[in-house]
C-alpha cells in the first residue's frame, strides 16, 4: 500500500487549518515535508484534492470526498494506538460528548454505574450545546455523543434512549405564578409572557420551540442564555418564565425558589438520544456504556428515565 497515516495525518490538517503552514505547526512539521506529503498523496491517489483561493487551500469535490474516510482511519488507529499501554495490555479510554443538561445532572451517574462495571475505564469528557456536540461526534473528536435535542447531520446514527419531562416554571413572586395557582394557563396568557430560552444550536431551545410553537405561535424570548443553569436561576429571579427540564430544575422546586405553572398545553417531553458515526462499529466498552444508559433510563431503574 502507498497510502501512509502520515499522509492523511497532514490532509486533514490542511483541511483544518486552510494552510501548509498551520498544519505543519499543528503537528510539529517543517512546511515543506507537509507540502511533500500532500503531494505525494494527491499522486497516489491521481487527484487534486484542494483548489486555492486566494491564500488559502479549500477542498473540493475529490478532498470533501476523501475527508470522512481519512478521519475514521486516523480515529480507528488512534484507538488501536491509545487501547494498549506501554507493556502491551489493553486499556480502556472513552471519549464522550454530552449537551448541557444531559452532562451535568445525567451523565455523573451513568459514568458511576459504567465505572462499578468497568473500574479499569478511563473518560475524557467534553460538554456544549447539542449542535457542538454532534460536530464533534462528525468530526471524530468524540467517539459518542449524548444529546437532548433533534440531530441534523445524516452521517451520524441515532439511538433514543431516554424521554425527558419539559415543564413552564416561574418564581413563585411571577403574576402567572399567581395566577397559576387559580387556574391552569391558557395560551392567551401564556403568548405576551416574556421567555427566558437557550441560544440557538441548543437541543432545549429547540425542544421548547417544537413543543410551544404549535400552540402559541410565536414566543418572545425577552432574554437568551447559553446555559440552562443561567436560565433557571435568572427565572428564580423573576426575569421571565421558561420551559425546562424537570430534571434540571427539581432542586430550585424542591426550595421553592421555583414554581411549576400548570397550563393547558398538552404534556412536553422530549427524548434524550445517543449518536455516533454511522460506519464506526463500537468498542464492547462503548457498547457497555450504551447498556448502561439503556438500564438506568428503564422504569424502575431510579435512572434518567425515573419521573420523566
Amino acid at each position: 500500500m502507498r497510502l501512509t497515516l502520515r499522509q492523511l495525518q497532514l490532509f486533514c490538517a490542511v483541511a483544518r487549518t486552510g494552510s501548509t503552514s498551520a498544519a505543519a505547526e499543528a503537528v510539529a512539521l517543517s512546511q515543506s515535508a507537509t507540502s511533500a506529503a500532500l503531494n505525494e498523496l494527491e499522486s497516489v491517489l491521481g487527484a487534486r484534492l484542494f483548489d486555492r483561493v486566494g491564500r488559502r487551500l479549500v477542498l473540493n469535490d475529490s478532498g470533501r470526498a476523501l475527508l470522512p474516510d481519512a478521519l475514521s482511519v486516523l480515529a480507528r488507529a488512534q484507538a488501536i494506538e491509545d487501547g494498549f499501554g506501554g507493556d502491551g495490555a489493553p486499556r480502556i479510554r472513552l471519549r464522550l460528548a454530552a449537551s448541557t443538561t444531559v452532562g451535568n445532572y445525567l451523565l455523573p451517574g451513568l459514568i458511576a454505574r459504567l465505572r462499578r462495571q468497568l473500574p479499569q475505564a478511563g473518560l475524557d469528557v467534553w460538554i456544549g450545546n447539542t449542535l457542538g456536540v454532534c460536530q464533534s461526534v462528525a468530526a471524530f473528536d468524540a467517539d459518542l455523543g449524548l444529546i437532548e435535542g433533534p440531530c441534523h447531520m445524516p452521517e451520524l446514527s441515532v439511538l433514543d434512549w431516554c424521554r425527558d419531562e419539559l415543564i413552564v416554571v416561574a418564581a413563585p413572586h411571577h403574576p402567572l405564578a399567581a395566577a397559576a395557582a387559580r387556574a391552569p394557563l391558557t395560551v392567551r396568557q401564556l403568548r405576551p409572557a416574556p421567555w427566558l430560552l437557550r441560544e440557538p444550536g441548543s437541543g432545549t431551545r429547540e425542544a421548547v420551540e417544537h413543543a410551544l410553537l404549535p400552540h402559541l405561535q410565536q414566543v418572545r424570548a425577552e432574554i437568551t442564555l447559553g446555559s440552562s443553569e443561567a436560565i433557571k436561576n435568572a427565572v428564580a429571579e423573576g426575569l421571565g418564565i421558561s420551559c425546562l427540564s424537570r430534571v434540571l430544575v427539581q432542586d430550585l422546586l424542591a426550595s421553592g425558589r421555583l414554581r411549576e405553572l400548570p397550563t393547558t398545553l398538552p404534556a412536553m417531553e422530549r427524548s434524550l438520544a445517543l449518536v455516533h458515526r454511522r460506519e464506526r462499529q463500537l468498542s464492547a466498552a462503548l457498547e457497555r456504556f450504551v447498556g448502561v444508559c439503556r438500564e438506568a433510563a428503564a422504569p424502575g431503574a431510579g435512572g434518567p428515565g425515573a419521573g420523566t
